[in-house]
């Protein structure tokens, strides 16, 4: 069973969730017979006020959070998906600057480290009495968070796979930004447009938004390579696209790491960029935005991503969480050096 909530004690008390909370912090503006409803109702549910939500609510009044139970600072744990994607440094700095602002700790760790040494992915972060859990990234299987979420709150931030109920999910529209590149090519005089795929849920979205835009256009089948979204997956990927008898004048990586891997095989091919071959990324990483590459990206909207995956942490801490939400930032098409009209088009 799910620990009781303030919102549980509210229901019980026949009052609202505010009046639960001046109670529970001791105000002195509450008349006799409600305050003895809510401590009943607390005492009945058996619930314990979660520590994070109480710094929440005393931050606003005292300097600093108060101590947990046993020392320390409220804390919350992050699960990484794949620490060598640097799209997740805009994401973790976007969700740890809200959290440090609430008086929060980010405790971090490798969900692939954990996974290879046969670790439940979040039962450390369990074991350490974490408030709220972060999950950042794809897990192979996001329907054992169902079990976290009834114990801690729990917001997914970065993938698109289903998750249980009572979990939050913040993402970038895979979708739309798919869109944007495709048509921005489509748009420069490209015909023969590649997409070089990722997996998962992002990688599918991502795939078939390509698809669905080249068919609006015309182009029924477009060439499609499957790559691990690594740098090497990408350079793979992008050989054996160039080297078809249709060579693509351009080609769209799953995501900037993949791109780079693109630009590299053309470099090695002879190929121009963006004379004889145009690339675009995905997610305006730090490496995109290298002079020496100036990648055409999709700004992902990372920060963002995860200053709202913060904000629905913070809003299970106060009970005002619910069945989940599915929240999706809008992504940006930043124009950079790697793309132009095809050469056949500019003589």
């Amino acid at each position: 069973m799910r620990p009781p909530t303030i919102r549980d004690v509210a229901d019980r008390a026949g009052v609202s969730k505010s009046l639960v909370s001046l109670v529970l912090r001791g105000a002195g503006q509450v008349r006799a017979e409600k305050r003895e409803a809510v401590l009943r109702a607390a005492g009945e549910l058996g619930y314990r006020p979660n520590t994070a939500a109480r710094s929440l609510s005393e931050q606003r009044t005292l300097p600093g959070p108060p101590a947990r139970p046993g020392g320390g600072t409220p804390m919350v744990g992050v699960l990484l998906h794949d620490l060598r994607n640097p799209w997740y440094v805009d994401l973790l700095d976007g969700l740890n600057s809200l959290l440090h602002a609430h008086g929060l700790h980010m405790l971090l760790a490798d969900a692939r480290l954990n996974r290879r040494v046969g670790q439940d992915p979040a039962g450390p972060f369990l074991d350490l009495g974490a408030d709220g859990l972060v999950i950042v990234g794809t897990l192979p299987d996001p329907a054992a968070l169902g079990a976290v979420a009834e114990r801690i709150p729990v917001v997914v931030a970065g993938a698109r796979e289903p998750v249980p109920p009572g979990v939050d999910m913040v993402a970038g529209d895979d979708d739309q930004g798919a869109r944007l590149v495709t048509e921005h090519l489509l748009a420069l005089g490209h015909r023969r447009i590649a997409h070089i795929a990722g997996y998962g849920a992002v990688g599918e979205l991502r795939r078939r938004s390509f698809e669905a835009v080249m068919r609006e256009h015309g182009v029924e089948r477009p060439a499609v390579e499957a790559s691990d979204m690594t740098e090497e997956g990408g350079h793979r990927a992008a050989v054996r696209l160039l080297g078809r008898s249709d060579r693509p004048t351009a080609v769209f990586a799953v995501n900037d790491m993949a791109g780079v891997g693109a630009l590299s095989a053309a470099d090695e091919l002879g190929l121009r960029v963006p004379d004889d071959l145009s690339v675009v990324g995905y997610d305006n990483t730090s490496t995109s935005r290298l002079r020496h590459l100036w990648l055409t990206t999709v700004d992902n909207a990372g920060h963002e991503v995860g200053r709202r995956a913060a904000r629905c942490l913070l809003d299970r801490f106060d009970g005002n969480g619910g069945a989940g939400r599915v929240q999706l930032a809008a992504p940006l098409l930043e124009i950079r050096g790697t793309t132009a009209p095809p050469a056949a088009l500019t003589g």
